[in-house]
């Protein structure tokens, strides 16, 4: 077999690569952690360190430094993970996820399920299993991960909840107490589906918000058209906001 030739540069960058990953303790590193570094020779430190065990190749560009603990080498923290796929978009539970969060259900998923306004995220990163919701409205970036999953969990329904449709309406309701958070809900609300807008007029006639606070919800609904509020039927202003008839028998 060859020899591997080593250049100045090359020896150099790898002894800077090592120098700040052994200080950097346990964490993620991409490329862009070693600014200055010749792309070339970075690549080569990293797939060096990566054979003798020092860093985890993650993806591609990705590479993971762990730690030894009572149970064996570290894994890297899905948070982590979560927020280095999302490439800078905001990226959110959805679903069953999306309810346990809001405490709607003690269930945690079989498979990760999350919602993101970017186009696609790398499966590689989050699971080959993850449910993936993209192009979730650019607003929601604005939004904190409750409020994002207020408006995921009210897209499906309230259908996620393990609670009885009146209490699933109490909790919704003091979940969208909290101060200002209504307000943000309804900035964004335009780039939502009228069923969303619907039961958000719903709820914020059930917070004692005026006409003129929720008019421009109620000029954004078709006046002749009827919505699926699913489990958030129980709302009581929901006929009020075009909420559909519940099927009997």
């Amino acid at each position: 077999m060859g020899t591997r030739h080593t250049t100045p540069e090359s020896r150099k960058a790898a002894t800077q690569v090592r120098y700040r990953i052994e200080r950097g303790g346990e964490r993620l590193w991409r490329y862009d952690d070693f600014p200055g570094v010749p792309p070339s020779a970075l690549a080569q430190a990293l797939s060096r360190l990566t054979r003798q065990g020092t860093l985890r190749r993650v993806s591609k560009g990705v590479y993971y430094r762990g730690r030894e603990t009572a149970f064996g080498r570290s894994v890297p923290n899905p948070t982590a993970i979560r927020k280095l796929a999302s490439g800078g978009k905001g990226i959110f539970p959805a679903g069953v996820a999306a309810a346990n969060l809001l405490g709607f259900t003690s269930q945690s998923a079989g498979r990760g399920e999350v919602a993101t306004s970017g186009f696609r995220l790398p499966r590689k990163l989050l699971g080959r299993d993850t449910v993936v919701h993209t192009r979730r409205p650019e607003g929601w970036a604005a939004l904190s991960e409750t409020e994002a999953a207020l408006l995921d969990f009210m897209r499906n329904g309230g259908r996620m909840s393990e609670l009885a449709p009146e209490e699933t309406v109490r909790r919704l309701i003091n979940l969208c107490r909290h101060p200002r958070r209504f307000e943000r809900l309804v900035k964004v609300a335009a780039t939502e589906p009228p069923r969303v807008r619907a039961m958000l007029g719903a709820i914020g006639e059930q917070l004692g918000k005026s006409a003129r606070a929720l008019k421009g919800l109620r000029e954004s609904l078709n006046p002749v058209s009827r919505y699926d509020f699913g489990v958030l039927r129980a709302l009581p202003a929901a006929d009020r906001w075009q909420a559909k008839k519940e099927r009997r028998g």
